[in-house]
């Protein structure tokens, strides 16, 4: 299912993995795409021969950056009828090397960053909103979200933060018919998940990813997860009581430990 009508759209972290896919495929359909990634490069590139694509080079972290964007969509389309904010990092925290430094590289993108981002679209997202529309404001956390997993305690924690951080803001969001959709993904195979030294159970191609978020984006769904038979356990697994979830997740430590060692 595909987004309907012609929407103005800001996409983030636009030229990688899930991105990119996402960024392909709406400027295929004919959306007008604010399309902002770090390397201006790559947005050529990905843009090249596009006329509805707006470049908007960008690090999600530098506040200010992220506020003049803000101010070149408005210039350019008016309003926003969709913001979707996939730009993201993920690194892996050893307890033994306890890393201060890594927790906020993490967090500076995937948490931070993405506030920064809801601060400069709401104002576009309201704007479409007084003109009849009917605005979506959605960002990619994780399914490590729903679950604590060993190393991830900078990575889950930052999309923890998000999803909680969104959810809230639905709520307060709900009396202006502005909606929140939030994205948890599994595995998917992009440059991100290609680092990984563990085993990737149900991974998916990025064009798969993309497909499922549009289809849910279509539908407003409130999250939008997959691929569901792996998504699904993971949320059960939340759930467990803390013992019962503490042993399985110590059998997970076990496995990676066995990876990282072997020969």
């Amino acid at each position: 299912m595909s987004l309907s009508g012609t929407q103005r759209i800001w996409l983030t972290g636009a030229t990688s993995g899930i991105g990119r896919a996402l960024a392909e495929r709406l400027l295929a359909d004919g959306h007008r795409v604010a399309l902002s990634a770090r390397g201006e490069a790559d947005l050529e590139a990905l843009a090249a021969g596009r006329d509805n694509a707006l470049l908007l080079p960008l690090d999600v972290s530098d506040r200010a950056a992220v506020a003049r964007a803000g101010e070149r969509i408005a210039e350019a389309f008016g309003g926003l009828d969709l913001a979707l904010l996939n730009a993201g990092t993920c690194e892996y925290l050893e307890a033994g090397r306890f890393d201060v430094d890594l927790v906020e590289r993490v967090f500076a993108p995937n948490f931070h960053g993405a506030v920064y981002c809801i601060d400069a679209a709401l104002p576009l997202l309201r704007r479409a909103r007084a003109e009849g529309g009917r605005p979506l404001l959605a960002a990619t956390s994780s399914a490590a979200a729903y679950l604590p997993l060993p190393r991830a305690e900078a990575y889950g924690a930052s999309k923890a933060a998000l999803s909680h951080f969104l959810e809230a803001l639905r709520l307060d969001l709900h009396g202006e018919g502005i909606g929140v959709s939030l994205i948890h993904p599994g595995f998917v195979k992009t440059p991100l998940t290609d680092r990984n030294d563990f085993a990737m159970p149900l991974r998916i191609e990025a064009d798969q990813a993309a497909e499922a978020i549009l289809d849910g984006l279509a539908r407003r769904r409130l999250d939008i997860h997959f691929p569901r038979r792996f998504t699904l356990l993971v949320k059960l697994m939340g759930i467990l009581p803390p013992a019962l979830r503490h042993r399985l997740g110590l059998r997970l430590v076990r496995t990676a430990t066995t990876t990282e060692t072997a020969p």
